[in-house]
């Protein structure tokens, strides 16, 4: 007779008003075959309430306080699920510290401080925390790696990525859509391990004066245009770029790779558009390449998937069933803490190299906050 698979008992954290319940961390788990939905907790009382309904929980499995809900209720796994950013290394660290994995958010977290912190208590304790990144999970990341392996696009030689670009532009993008693309970007090109970028306000290069505490939670930030240019493992470069207000919107939310022989073009979400054009000049208009369709049955050929639940909510059950194998194979999850922490320090990374105006090697030897460094050495100048 064959082992049944393990049911594990999860349990929710939410704030509304203050980042809410993310992009359906809390509703993916009803889609779960393994998992049992046994508390929820929410600071805000209605939020709350409606947050218990929605979860088929009643009043006796509803907390306030999310500390007590870890302790009285003793789950497997916790969805942390705020978006706002502030909120995230206190409920992590207060997961792992009780033994108890986490699927989580992204952002990750403010600083490479924090995250340092997360990757000690994890391992240290044992734990498995997934982050939803959600396109690193997609079927057509597989599709991806064939045609760059197959040599559909030649040699790759830059990762080209930018964010949505509307009124977050700059480091705000940087920090909510780009560390979706930098993910990506780790995931063909490897690790950073050099950065050299700068943040420009109105025109003009970020000083001390331009720091202000980000919206959700964000911590410091400055910029509303940034450019960074990363050295990869694999040779490659990799390149991010953000200007408040150019309406890129989601048709321009993504990654292009750019190889020797052509171009893959991928956005995001768990079965986002995928493109590919087979033209050594990069330019469609001056030959007689066409961008073709990527499905994950291969190029122009119809898509065999039809998952429900939006472009998010497929890639949010696909990430926790992972994280719950990872738990049960002893290994890290398809997307884990180290991943989640390498995109936090490219992020660093950015603000840093504009602080010390020139490129930075990494991993980062400074790990504090770089815009709390330049805030604080404006302060003192000023004194």
């Amino acid at each position: 007779m064959a082992d049944e698979k393990r049911t594990y008992r999860v349990a929710v954290i939410g704030h509304t008003g203050r980042g809410d319940y993310g992009h359906g961390l809390d509703v993916a788990w009803l889609d779960v075959e393994r998992a049992k939905m046994v508390a929820v907790a929410d600071a805000d009382r209605m939020g709350l309430a409606a947050a218990a309904k929605r979860l088929n929980l009643d009043a006796a499995a509803s907390f306030v306080d999310y500390r007590k809900m870890l302790d009285d209720v003793k789950p497997d796994v916790v969805s942390i699920c705020p978006r706002w950013l502030d909120q995230h290394h206190a409920m992590i660290v207060a997961a792992v510290d009780r033994g108890i994995h986490v699927y989580m958010e992204k952002p990750f977290c403010r600083s490479l401080v924090e995250a340092d912190e997360i990757v000690d208590a994890c391992q240290r304790k044992h734990v498995r925390l997934a982050i939803a990144h959600q396109t690193h999970y997609s079927p057509k990341i597989d599709a991806v790696k064939k045609l760059i392996a197959d040599g559909a696009i030649g040699d790759v030689l830059e990762l080209r990525g930018r964010g949505k670009e509307d009124r977050r532009g700059g480091g705000e993008d940087l920090w909510v859509l780009g560390s979706h693309v930098l993910d990506l970007m780790r995931l063909f090109g490897g690790d950073a391990t050099r950065c050299f970028a700068t943040l420009s306000q109105n025109g003009k290069p970020v000083t001390a004066a331009d720091v202000k505490p980000g919206n959700e939670g964000l911590g410091p930030l400055a910029g509303d245009e940034i450019a960074a240019t990363f050295e990869l493992a694999s040779g490659a470069k990799g390149f991010f770029a953000s200007r408040a207000n150019m309406g890129g919107g989601a048709g321009r939310f993504g990654l292009q790779i750019h190889g020797s022989r052509g171009i893959i073009e991928i956005l995001t979400g768990y079965l986002p558009s995928v493109k590919l054009l087979t033209d050594p000049a990069w330019s469609p208009g001056r030959s007689n390449a066409k961008w073709q369709n990527v499905t994950t049955a291969g190029v122009d050929k119809p898509e065999p998937l039809k998952p429900e639940g939006g472009p998010l909510h497929p890639g949010n059950v696909v990430a926790i069933d992972d994280l719950l194998d990872a738990i049960e194979q002893n290994r890290e999850p398809k997307c884990g803490v180290l991943d989640a922490r390498a995109t936090v320090e490219m992020i660093s990374a950015v603000f840093e190299s504009h602080r010390v105006g020139g490129p930075v090697k990494m991993p980062l030897v400074n790990r504090k906050h770089p815009l709390e460094m330049l805030a604080a050495a404006g302060m003192q100048k000023a004194k």
